[in-house]
Parts: structure tokens; sequence; C-alpha cells
């Protein structure tokens, strides 16, 4: 159980009517500080919890800036298949949040080691080109397994699998298994098939001279991170740091996939 002391809020963009008081009175009730976090900047340091109040995109930004604080995700977005409840159900989720009557997911994380430095991702890394072929040698391990052609290529964890990588073809991952995707974006190979890799392997993503584009994108957790040339190597690895992802219901996973993605 979480020492729940002091609890950052962080916001989605759009201005909505957030219940900050009726919340702030309950975490008063059981003396627990309440801080608002604004514009994505870094949470004080004794911060317990992050209680993102969006959709998706708001816990990636929340997972994002807290590194290994645990984040409880309340759903004010469109999908939230991250998230643990909805706005309907936040008082009831705040009841049980402070009885300690909750779980802890921990999530697989990617590092992703690019020519102006290191980028953390919970969901995917990818490069992608605009509109024209990329060639990207693919390494595991030293080992050059393919050449993959096409819009790009992803590499995504098991929290990844219900995001980009499903509209790619990809299998769907329950998210407590310890494993990396990878797989093609719109490859010129119609027998090209979705790869399961061990979390302990090093790969490396060569962006070859054939490439058309004179730039590609390196994209994570779909934030632009910069523009790589051809040439220019990537190597991507498991996270030596995990996310944590706070839930009520233990079959959360399989609900969401019914409820939210239609599954």
């Amino acid at each position: 159980m979480l020492s729940l002391n002091h609890i950052g809020v962080l916001l989605r963009d759009e201005e909505q009517p957030f219940p900050l008081a009726e919340i702030r009175n309950l975490f008063d009730a059981h003396g627990i500080v309440m801080t608002v976090i604004e514009d994505d900047a870094p949470p004080p340091g004794d911060i317990d919890l992050v209680m993102a109040m969006g959709g998706d995109g708001t816990v990636l930004r929340a997972l994002d800036i807290s590194r290994e604080t645990p984040v409880l995700a309340i759903n004010y977005g469109t999908v939230g298949f991250l998230t643990a409840g909805d706005r309907t159900d936040l008082a009831a989720i705040l009841q049980r949040l402070v009885a300690g009557d909750y779980l802890l997911s921990e999530r697989l994380c990617l590092e992703c080691h690019h020519p102006g430095g290191i980028v953390r991702a919970v969901n995917e890394v990818m490069v992608r080109s605009s509109n024209r072929l990329v060639f990207v040698d693919v390494f595991v391990d030293d080992a050059k397994i393919r050449t993959i052609i096409g819009d790009g290529v992803v590499l995504g964890t098991p929290t990844g699998s219900t995001g980009f990588l499903l509209s790619a073809g990809a299998p769907i991952v329950m998210p407590e298994v310890r494993c990396l995707v990878l797989d093609g974006i719109n490859e010129y190979n119609f027998s090209s098939r979705s790869l399961i890799l061990t979390p302990e392997a090093k790969i490396r993503l060569s962006i070859t001279r054939e490439t058309r584009e004179p730039e590609v994108i390196l994209i994570a957790d779909g934030r632009r991170i910069t523009t790589l040339r051809p040439g220019v190597d990537l190597e991507v690895v498991s996270s030596p740091k995990t996310a944590r992802l706070v839930y009520f219901d233990p079959g959360y996973f399989f609900s969401n996939l019914t409820s939210k993605l239609s599954w």
C-alpha cells in the first residue's frame, strides 16, 4: 500500500469543470495534501501519487513527468483505455483510494538512445517518414534480422500493444507481460509479421542511405522528439525504470478491452 501524504493532480489541456474543490475537501479530511501540477512541470519531489484527469494522452504525460511515481488515471477524455475509471465514478474511486483498496500495475518502459540524447517511452518508439519510403535495417543483439521497407518501424511495450501497434495489426499483449513488440509501419511486404522479443533484447535500428526521405521523424508516445538523417543508428532497450498505474478491478484489462475497444 502506498503512503498517501501528498497527491499531485494533472489536468488535460482542454477547459473542463473539474471538481477540484470537492477532491481537495476529501483529501483534506484524510490529511492528504493536494497540489495541481501546472503545464507539465515536474511534480514536487515528495509527491506519493499523480492523479491524471483526462484521456490516454494525459496519462502518458503524467507517466512522463512523474517517472516512477504511481499514476491514478480518471477518464475525462474520449477512449481512456489506460484509465482506472470514469469521471462519473470519481467519488467512489477516491474513497477506495484513501481506503487503500487498489492494485498497482507495474509496466515495462523503453529507452531510446539517439544522437540527440535518450528518450523514455511507455507505449512505443517509432521512426517514420512523412510520405516516402524508409529503409531500416533491424539488428537484435548485434545480429541483423531483416530490413523493413515502408513508412517506418515501431517498437512497443505490452502497454503500447493497445495503442499504435494495435492499428498496425500487432497482437494484444497483457500489460504485466515482459516483452517487446516490433512491427513495420505500412510495410512494403505482404508476408511481414510482428515480432515478439525478450525484454533483455538490444534492438538497433539503422536508417539506411537507401531511404528516400532526407529526414525521418523519431516519435515517442505520440510526441515528436527529433528528425534523423539516413545513415543514423538508434538503440532501443528496456528501461531499468518502470511505470506504475493504479487500478481497482483485477480484471480491468479485459474489461477495458470490451468496453473501450469493442473486443
